[in-house]
């Protein structure tokens, strides 16, 4: 359980806290195991904890022997009331609140009763939470070989990008629109280092510009969307995290030409065992969506 929790909560000091037991106490009991098994499992470092090969390969039977654990735990207590399932799932910033909700929806229309958890996150931590066993299923960005280990990939759709502001904005009522149009406008993108943000500078070099623009950069699309829709900021973001507003007409797409879909978006899963019941429901919505 503990090489379990320092690899889902990426730091001693967390792990530590989550088990209840000082952090040396945490340390030494992986130094042991790290012992017996004759191979560094685990690298700590300022910035946390990260598993080595041997670690990736150790964690698929460590996460199953806690559930395993977890589930006979379970069956000894008869006099506990069940607690109605969980599905805990992990997704892009891009797919929460677009996709995803779409497809949690339909679930819970079905499903009367459950319980869903959505954890939001880049990519890497999705891998990562994948991996650990922490959530059932993710919807990320198929990623380097290496990150991908002891991880399936499915893919649902490649992410385009769409440039998006207010119906009453100057720019929405033009029959076309060219990058240096926008630089007229304060922009809203994705976070630096993430793919939607080099899609969305891709915009500009492609057109032979220098991204100098000022903008407001962030992954959260409420604070994106109110920006867009409360003043005349222009909005460039993945397609699938506005497509609710602009069916509704909250948000309208600009006539500008884009790059074209090239991030493969899709199901990651543990390649060890399958999610439940209720994540391979989900799944089956998810497909049925896109």
């Amino acid at each position: 359980m503990c090489f379990v929790a320092v690899a889902q909560e990426r730091t001693l000091a967390r792990a530590a806290q989550r088990l209840h037991v000082s952090q040396p106490a945490v340390s030494k009991t992986l130094s042991d195991l790290e012992r017996l098994a004759g191979r560094q499992l685990v690298e700590r470092g300022r910035a946390g904890t990260r598993l080595t090969p041997a670690g990736e390969e150790f964690l698929r039977y460590a996460s199953e022997a806690t559930r395993a654990v977890d589930a006979a735990a379970g069956a000894l207590s008869p006099f506990i009331t069940a607690a109605p399932p969980v599905l805990t799932i992990a997704s892009l910033y891009t797919v929460a609140g677009g996709l995803l909700a779409h497809a949690i929806g339909r679930l819970q229309a079905r499903r009367r009763g459950i319980r869903v958890a959505i954890r939001v996150s880049h990519n890497p931590e999705l891998l990562a939470a994948v991996k650990s066993g922490e959530v059932d299923l993710a919807v990320g960005r198929l990623a380097e070989p290496d990150m991908m280990r002891g991880v399936s990939f499915e893919f649902l759709y490649a992410e385009s990008l769409a440039v998006v502001t207010r119906p009453g904005h100057a720019l929405a009522k033009r029959t076309a629109v060219s990058p240096r149009d926008l630089l007229g406008y304060p922009l809203v993108i994705p976070e630096a280092g993430t793919a939607p943000r080099l899609q969305a500078e891709g915009i500009f070099t492609a057109s032979g510009m220098p991204f100098d623009a000022g903008y407001t950069e962030t992954q959260s699309s409420s604070v994106a969307r109110s920006l867009a829709v409360a003043s005349d900021a222009v909005w460039i973001t993945p397609r699938r995290a506005v497509q609710l507003d602009l069916d509704n007409g909250w948000l309208v797409a600009l006539p500008l030409e884009v790059p074209p879909a090239a991030e493969p978006v899709g199901l990651l899963t543990r390649s060890a065992d399958s999610p439940g019941e209720l994540g391979r429901e989900l799944m089956s919505i998810l497909r049925e969506l896109v």
